[in-house]
């Protein structure tokens, strides 16, 4: 049952959030904390350093996952698991994952202060690598967790410069135990920002996740042949660029007959030679397509693929695509659902059934146990830069709500 007077202390939560975002903070206000560096690993020992003072018993996967265990009158049940992530973007804020780890960490000071143990275990837990913008795949540490990616081929992964998983792991002093791998949870909750502007714009403090879009990305390479700007003519041209362009331009049309869930990105695009007066020969962009309904997400592919195909014939330019990530739409467990949205209801917080559009840990850890998300407002949408900004209140509600959800699972 939810004990709806039990409240965390907004100002720790906020103090702790501003103290990690000292750790890679940006001269605009953001942070750079990329997975597995050294600034990661500091932020990783800060947590740690907090988890021991506050009782906690501290473990670490083969994949650099962090668990911190508090105690429950049940030692051998299965954990509450609840948390996210500390890496960030290159150009990322203070709150996205940040956030889930902290509002954990405050929720177990929390239990600490009122001496209330629950039946079973909590485990806070700190995924590696879920931004994926210096490592893939994405959301690397949970998806080994459950063991969706091979340990062995994700510690050898490298970076640009080279610099293997496994070789940073060991860097930063974060190389653990395999066999903390894949054990039972009760369930799975992870507190994050909504990263969009659905509840600022319904004035909803709350969002109750009941699952994500699903997410398919593909690198695609358009090669035409490069030749000079001015001694061929429009007619004689296999233009890269220019038959890339309009797979942009396609790729949004299809998404806009496919509303209101279809999404279609072009984030990235590099072009060769990539000189002023040469027509560029090869092109490689990045394609993110996203929906709710996996025939729809079909459909959009379909589409896509098809537009590439026609493109480059009218183009004379050969598309090579390859599906880089793929993640099915995810529909979260119905009674972790319930217990967020229950324990918004007990504290009379205004709030929403929403679907998250961006992936998260939580995707992977819905299909080891029964798992679920709540969203805080977010300024203007506005995350994975460093303008990212929420409202101290908007973040001890959303900790609230996760102290209401954790305490009614763990006491089930």
């Amino acid at each position: 049952m939810q004990q709806a007077n039990v409240r965390v202390d907004g100002k720790r939560l906020w103090a702790s959030l501003m103290e990690l975002a000292q750790i890679g903070a940006t001269p605009k206000g953001g942070v750079c904390r990329l997975a597995l560096s050294e600034l990661d690993g500091e932020a990783r020992r800060l947590f740690v350093r907090w988890c021991d003072e506050a009782g906690c018993t501290v473990a670490v996967d083969a994949i650099g996952n962090i668990f911190a265990r508090r105690v429950g009158r049940q030692p051998d049940v299965p954990p509450v698991l609840f948390g996210s992530h500390l890496d960030s973007q290159p150009t990322g804020g203070k709150f996205d994952g940040a956030y889930g780890v902290m509002a954990a960490l405050e929720v177990v000071r929390t239990l600490n202060d009122l001496d209330l143990i629950t039946e079973a275990p909590l485990e806070i837990v700190a995924w590696t690598n879920e931004e994926g913008s210096r490592f893939q795949p994405v959301m690397m540490g949970s998806a080994v967790y459950v063991g969706a990616h091979d340990l062995a081929a994700t510690l050898a992964a490298r970076d640009r410069d080279g610099i293997s998983v496994g070789e940073a792991l060991a860097r930063i002093g974060f190389a653990g135990n395999a066999g903390l791998f894949a054990r039972p949870a009760r369930a799975y909750f992870e507190p994050h920002i909504e990263q969009g502007p659905v509840l600022e714009e319904t004035g909803n403090i709350i969002g109750v996740v009941t699952g994500a879009l699903g997410l398919r990305w593909f690198d695609v390479e358009a090669i035409g042949q490069d030749s000079h700007a001015g001694a061929t003519p429009l007619r004689l041209r296999r233009d890269a660029l220019l038959a890339a362009a309009e797979v942009a331009v396609e790729l949004d049309r299809i998404a806009q007959a496919h509303q209101p869930n279809g999404r279609a990105t072009v984030g990235a695009i590099n072009a060769w030679p990539n000189s002023r007066n040469v027509i560029a020969g090869r092109v490689v962009f990045t394609v993110d397509l996203r929906h709710a309904d996996e025939p729809a997400l079909d459909a959009i592919e379909g589409a896509f693929r098809a537009a590439c195909a026609a493109i480059g014939a009218a183009r004379r330019v050969t598309f090579n695509i390859t599906e880089v990530s793929a993640y099915p739409v995810t529909h979260f467990n119905a009674s972790a659902v319930a217990a967020v949205r229950a324990g918004a209801q007990a504290l009379g917080l205004p709030h929403m059934d929403i679907v998250s559009g961006a992936g998260h840990d939580a995707v992977n850890m819905a299909g080891h146990a029964p798992a679920a998300m709540i969203f805080v407002p977010c300024a203007g949408g506005i995350s994975h830069n460093e303008l990212e900004s929420a409202e101290p209140a908007h973040l001890e509600a959303g900790c609230n709500v996760l102290l209401q959800a954790v305490l009614a699972t763990a006491n089930a």
